[in-house]
């Protein structure tokens, strides 16, 4: 058998420019419907119960044989799900035209889910309509009851029992509808849409892959980290040790200040490049003056003009804030090393409760998204549950886009 087909997205964040990055929409997302719909649509729901009722009778009695014959169950199997499938077309049909039910448009249910609804839905279909020709003939009985009050043919005391088991039999008549439609309804959402197992199963696998690459992303930081330290900070240390050195040992003092002022510059430096990786590592100022502030500085020390746009009027949460300083401070850096960029641009807005981050660049293009930095910010923003977008072309601009909830 056809295994079921979970593949559809639960993430629904806005795009950077207007666009719409959603995925199919929750499994069953009920949009507002009138009683009178409703009800209609029950009514019309016990016809397709009986008619898939008598399409498992009929059709499950003459392919029987066939189904229970090893060589010929699977081409069996298979017409009869085809037929079951449109009659459970016709349900989805009537679920979204009386209900208002939205469900994934590229969900494709496996036989056995389509069948099991099949034989279910027609088991409760006709139970509702069991019910609801009790509670038809529930009216009648209550018209007949009226006439015989208008009448005088009934006593008090017959009237008193009536009214007590009527009004006892049409209070369960209406929770057993109540029931049915509400049982309707769930199981619609299990066929038509990815049920609560399957999106259990998805969010723990998303869980599970977002924490393997954060793990990954941290080792990748710190080997980073150790590369700047001892390539650069370690091999300045030690030319000021030699210089240092040098100038402990001449005997021209002229050239002993040479080596002095060399030494001092060094140190200068080393302080430089020092202070850098401490920014690259956490800022400081990212929780002292904010992310508005932390992003001045990016500007500030790259060698190429920097535009920011920020529009965020309330407060951020720390895990966010942080995630947008490092897409922007890495995203930036690249573009000044590798793009051969003339001018960046940077927007930092909030839409909703998504924060989205937007870096486009005139560079030469051709960012590989599967590089170690774009896939160090991809595990840093998938972590927070977020979206990162890399749109570099050959010939440029290139443009990353980053998408945070901040719920």
């Amino acid at each position: 058998m056809q295994g079921d087909s979970a593949g559809f997205t639960a993430h629904h964040l806005p795009g950077p420019l207007g666009q719409d990055d959603s995925g199919e929409g929750d499994a069953a997302a009920t949009l507002p419907a009138s009683w009178p719909r409703r009800c209609a649509g029950t009514f019309f729901g016990c016809g397709t119960a009986l008619l898939g009722f008598l399409y498992l009778l009929v059709v499950g009695t003459v392919l029987g044989p066939f189904l229970l014959w090893p060589p010929t169950r699977i081409s069996a199997l298979g017409i009869m799900v085809t037929g079951a499938r449109r009659l459970t077309t016709l349900e989805r049909t009537r679920r979204a035209v009386f209900f208002g039910d939205r469900f994934p448009e590229h969900y494709k249910a496996s036989d056995q889910k389509i069948l099991r609804y099949l034989a279910v839905r027609s088991y409760t279909g006709l139970l509702c309509g069991v019910v609801t020709g009790l509670l038809g003939f529930g009216v009648v009985l209550a018209g007949l009851l009226v006439r015989g009050m208008a009448q005088a043919t009934l006593h008090w005391d017959e009237l008193l029992m009536q009214v007590l088991l009527g009004s006892v039999l049409l209070f369960l008549d209406v929770q057993g509808l109540h029931s049915l439609a509400t049982l309707d309804a769930r199981i619609a959402r299990e066929c038509f849409g990815p049920s609560e197992r399957e999106l259990l199963q998805q969010r723990i696998h998303e869980l599970a892959t977002s924490r393997a690459a954060v793990v990954q992303a941290v080792d990748s930081e710190r080997r980073r980290i150790e590369r700047d330290l001892h390539d650069g900070i370690q091999q300045r240390l030690v030319a000021l040790g030699m210089l240092l050195g040098r100038a402990r040992r001449g005997r021209n003092p002229e050239q002993a200040d040479a080596l002095l002022h060399q030494a001092h510059q060094e140190s200068q430096n080393i302080l430089a490049e020092l202070r850098e990786v401490t920014w690259r590592v956490y800022p400081s100022a990212l929780d002292s003056l904010g992310l508005k502030e932390a992003l001045g500085g990016v500007s500030e020390r790259c060698s190429i003009p920097v535009r920011t746009e920020f529009d965020v009027t309330e407060a951020l949460p720390q895990p966010v804030e942080t995630a947008a300083y490092f897409v922007v401070s890495e995203s930036v850096t690249n573009a000044a090393k590798h793009s051969r960029a003339t001018a960046i641009s940077v927007r930092v807005a909030l839409l909703g409760r998504v924060l989205t981050v937007q870096i486009q660049d005139n560079g030469a293009g051709g960012a590989d998204p599967m590089g170690s930095g774009l896939s160090g910010l991809r595990s840093r923003v998938a972590a927070l549950d977020g979206v990162l977008r890399v749109d570099s072309p050959q010939g440029g601009p290139t443009t990353i886009t980053a998408e945070l909830p901040c719920a």
